[in-house]
């Protein structure tokens, strides 16, 4: 066997693992709430304890892990890193492959929703809608793809990686679905393997102004409070990426420490980042589907990976620099909370063939509302 090998995968977390985490939890020294706060300090401590003797009592880890098996599940090595990934091939014989990319704080547990309808739309009550091989890894560090073994993990290293894997696969034609990272991550598979990307799908795009007054003129009412809301976001709500982008490994030594410290560090962007009709991270994502994912960093001790890419993307001095205009038909989707992305600014960077705007869902639409993303991903490269 070789590094260049497809190895079959299956999760198996040791059962002392899952005594430590709970023996963890149950020794967290609990902060205070201030009187007369909430969730604009962060989360609240009474809050988060509730939800911290929910993962050590009631949730069911084991179940969890037996529905991702059910997958097949694979790794290889690419560029010297392991690569975890689901691969979930269509038994349509015109099936178009389709790489789905997560973000933070995300896993593969976001798609799951979405395998039997995109493989098997037939079996989903849709017969006339396209069928699609699926992959679908673990990012570079993220999971049961870490920890990253060296520097130098930045988006254009990951786009190049997740391509070889792609072509590992033997697929000549692929699409690319993506948000968050997968957002950055998916146009610029765009580029560097046009030959082989179909087209490219995300939600979460990141748009900045172009500088040109007319641009700005123009902008419609809806746009002007979506900047605004990114304008809020850089002055209230990016302290987090502005800290693994500075000093990731004091982040990570605080979240490796403490499955409480992880916990309430990741379960704040769901509060944050998802349909704020609603109250809880839970009443707009199902709790289990948190948890998994929460234990899945927790479990594969990748919190200095995770932080790092951050790093990595910050000190990367091709990240912004000007870029020649994407050629690859790309599609975007716009999800009421904690999507930016203003049309007449992507078109300047991406060749925009397909634009979406949703009234509900938020940063995870893959989990919020899948079958308004399922609906706009059959859209898009049905015209492809």
């Amino acid at each position: 066997m070789t590094n260049t090998d497809i190895r079959p995968f299956r999760i198996e977390i040791p059962q002392a693992d899952l005594d430590d985490l709970r023996d963890r939890l149950a020794r967290t020294r609990w902060i205070d709430d201030l009187p007369g706060t909430g969730w604009e300090r962060g989360v609240p401590a009474s809050y988060l304890k509730e939800l911290a003797v929910h993962w050590a009592e009631k949730f069911d880890w084991r179940a969890q892990e037996a529905a991702l098996n059910a997958y097949p599940q694979f790794t290889t090595t690419v560029d010297g890193q392991r690569i975890h990934f689901l691969h979930i091939r269509s038994a349509a014989p015109d099936a178009t492959p389709l790489l789905l990319i997560h973000g933070w704080p995300s896993s593969v547990v976001d798609f799951v929703d979405l395998i039997g309808p995109l493989t098997d739309p037939a079996g989903h009550g849709d017969a006339d809608a396209p069928a699609f091989h699926l992959v679908i890894p673990s990012l570079p560090g993220h999971g049961f793809s870490g920890p990253i073994t060296e520097p130098g993990w930045n988006d254009g290293r990951v786009a190049a990686a997740l391509a070889e894997l792609m072509a590992r696969l033997g697929y000549e034609r692929y699409g690319v679905q993506g948000g968050d990272h997968g957002a950055f991550i998916a146009p610029t598979l765009g580029r560097i393997d046009a030959e082989h990307v179909l087209g490219v799908h995300v939600n979460a795009l990141v748009t900045f102004p172009t500088g040109d007054p007319a641009d700005m003129a123009a902008l419609t009412d809806a746009e002007r409070q979506r900047l605004g809301a990114m304008k809020t976001f850089q002055d209230d709500g990016s302290a987090y990426m502005n800290l693994k982008g500075s000093r990731p490994n004091t982040i990570a030594q605080l979240v490796a420490d403490s499955p409480a410290g992880q916990l309430g560090w990741i379960v704040e962007k769901y509060r944050e980042w998802t349909d704020r009709s609603h109250e809880l991270p839970e009443h707009a994502v199902d709790l289990d589907k948190i948890l998994t994912t929460v234990s899945i960093y927790w479990f594969t001790d990748t919190a200095r990976s995770v932080a790092n890419f951050y790093y990595e993307r910050f000190h990367d001095a091709t990240m912004f620099a000007p870029k020649p205009k994407g050629t690859v038909p790309t599609g975007v989707a716009v999800f009421m909370d904690g999507d930016y992305a203003i049309r007449r600014f992507a078109e300047r960077a991406h060749h925009i063939t397909h634009w979406s705007e949703f009234y509900s869902g938020g940063h995870f639409p893959a989990l919020e509302v899948p079958d308004l993303l399922l609906g706009d991903i059959r859209a898009f490269f049905g015209t492809l």
